[in-house]
């Protein structure tokens, strides 16, 4: 009777030991977030409202990018800008479009499926607009005679201008593929067809080139994120 109890819990210590070797072996499968690959469509925000607070500015921009691998995008905005300037010497009126192309670098390490970026990129940019020179001034330096003001109201259509650019910005995920984002420009004029007597002042795009071959810009962006996956 002895031995029959020994057997017996021998067996159930045996039985208990396999159910605890088969527990600990069998773990929960851990979840796999894949990077999605698909296009991001928006526009920039500040061009959309500027024209509400300066009557002088009408403009759009749409902004897009493609991912092509976990880390880098296929990147560009396309545009239109209407811009008069009136400074103390000069008015004129710079109508036109514009385009850029390029890539950013998202060095930022998201956790699980987020898709937020803090980028930098380069962008070739091209423009094709015209400029209008409304009015100016000429000043009197002995101050025996006031100023002239002349309105020639002279249009200089078919110029163009090619830079390069260089982009810093973020993007967060503020909905479900609903992104914020904003940008600032570093821009290099590279070459451009001046009006005859007269200035590439503003060029769509590119901004105001008064300070020679530089500019700068930024841009507020919303876009919709369609994933292909």
């Amino acid at each position: 009777m002895s031995k029959f109890i020994f057997s017996l819990s021998l067996l159930l210590v045996s039985i208990t030991g396999f159910a605890q070797t088969a527990n600990d072996t069998t773990t929960a499968p851990e979840p796999v977030y894949k990077d999605r690959y698909g296009l991001r469509v928006g526009a920039d925000l500040y061009r959309l409202t500027r024209g509400l607070y300066n009557d002088n500015y009408r403009g759009f921009e749409i902004v897009a990018d493609y991912r092509l691998t976990k880390k880098y995008y296929v990147a560009g905005e396309i545009g239109n800008e209407d811009f008069t300037v009136d400074d103390d010497q000069l008015n004129f009126t710079t109508q036109g479009q514009y385009i850029k192309i390029g890539f950013d670098y998202n060095a930022y390490e998201n956790w699980l499926d987020m898709e937020n970026m803090i980028y930098a990129g380069v962008r070739y940019g091209f423009s094709r607009y015209s400029q209008n020179l409304n009015s100016y001034r000429i000043y009197d330096a002995s101050g025996y005679f006031d100023e002239t003001i002349f309105y020639p109201d002279r249009k200089f259509d078919g110029l163009t201008a090619h830079w390069a650019e260089v982009v810093g910005g973020v993007k967060a995920e503020i909905f479900d593929n609903l992104f914020l984002g904003f940008s600032v420009r570093l821009n290099y004029l590279i070459t451009d067809k001046k009006p005859e007597n007269f200035d590439n002042l503003y060029i769509p795009g590119f901004n105001r080139t008064y300070e020679g071959s530089f500019g700068a810009g930024f841009n507020y962006s919303l876009s919709y994120f369609y994933s292909a996956v």
